[in-house]
């Protein structure tokens, strides 16, 4: 039986609420119409040479009995922000996209560059779920329903709960956290921290839903997931109050200066590492789907650049390699070696 407790530091008043909404701290993160018109601009002009892998993307196929068979702590990175984290010898998923597409519909929408690399059925037993925010490239309808059975908690931000208890999943498997409240599962301990970015899934529920990024800890090892975020001071808040880090998690990818305020570029993911006091920062939210506005490498490629000229250690494994948290090596810069397309291919088909 797992031991579920929940604690909550005060917040009073609770900034970031508002009237049957939410809203950042630091900004009120609205698009304008001239904003509009300028991203809209910018997609028409801006020319791009790979926006996905020209062919077959390197990744490792992934096998449980490739996992480390002693406590290591160890990270695999499924793809965009998903990452199965094994850890106190449970195993945990963040924000599980395991679709075709990012997209409400699945014959349209922004597609993926590579297969999975393990199949929801080749999963183990999963103690935990945790996702960021709602939009669809982190909260997938169709992966949330054939994770259940595997699954036995979802942690979420608040009501957006509400979305997974419509798809009918059990209300009792469903634990929703305000920023800065913690649950205690066993050994691990989740504490829901602030972003700076919105939510929705259609036209008129704007911000009705909370996002946040997430403390992880277990008996040894302390690790930060940030979901989607622009550069704020929240980090540096987090890091004193929940720092130092062993590995961060960082939104890296989906970038652009036009929407900077809640997607941070690659300069800003480093910095936020820097602030957050991680010693390794594992780059997220790229190497997936193509959601902005550059080439699908430039992502690992900047943030490689930024962290050799500022001393931090990054660690890029292959999609699907696994990661022990004690072993020597970090990655390589697999995004250079893409093998050239066979004529006539131009990605990886399904």
């Amino acid at each position: 039986m797992t031991s579920i407790s929940a604690s909550t530091t005060s917040l009073t008043p609770r900034p970031h609420h508002a009237l049957k909404k939410f809203r950042n701290q630091q900004l009120d993160y609205q698009t304008s119409f001239g904003q509009f018109v300028d991203i809209t601009l910018a997609y028409l002009r801006t020319k791009r040479s790979e926006p996905s892998p020209l062919g077959a993307m390197p990744m490792h196929t992934l096998r449980m009995p490739d996992l480390p068979s002693d406590d290591a702590t160890t990270l695999v990175r499924l793809g965009h922000s998903t990452v199965l984290i094994r850890i106190d010898g449970q195993y945990l998923l963040t924000d599980p996209v395991f679709s075709e597409r990012a997209s409400p519909l699945q014959w349209a929408g922004p597609k993926r560059f590579h297969p999975l690399p393990i199949s929801i059925e080749e999963l183990p037993p999963i103690k935990a779920v945790i996702l960021s925010h709602d939009h669809y490239d982190h909260l997938d309808k169709h992966t949330i329903l054939a994770l259940d059975r595997k699954v036995e908690l979802f942690v979420t931000p608040l009501r957006v709960g509400g979305h997974l208890r419509r798809w009918s999943i059990n209300p009792h498997k469903i634990i929703e956290l305000d920023w800065w409240q913690q649950v205690k599962l066993g050994t691990l301990r989740f504490t829901a921290t602030p972003a700076q970015h919105f939510s929705g899934r259609g036209l008129r529920d704007r911000d009705r839903t909370l996002w946040a990024s997430w403390v992880i800890e277990g008996s040894r090892e302390r690790l930060f997931f940030s979901g989607d975020s622009g550069y704020f001071p929240g980090f540096r808040e987090i890091g004193e109050r929940c720092g130092p880090f062993d590995v961060t998690m960082i939104e890296t990818g989906a970038y652009n200066a036009l929407w900077s305020d809640i997607h941070m570029l690659p300069e800003q993911s480093v910095q936020a590492h820097i602030d957050l006091r991680g010693k390794a920062m594992l780059p997220i939210h790229n190497s997936t789907f193509d959601l902005a506005l550059h080439d699908w490498h430039e992502p690992l490629e900047r943030a490689s650049s930024i962290a050799a000229a500022r001393g931090v250690t990054l660690l890029t494994p292959m999609i699907g390699e696994p990661l022990a948290l004690n072993a020597s090596t970090t990655g390589t810069a697999w995004w250079r070696t893409q093998p050239a397309p066979e004529q006539g291919q131009l990605a990886w088909q399904p």
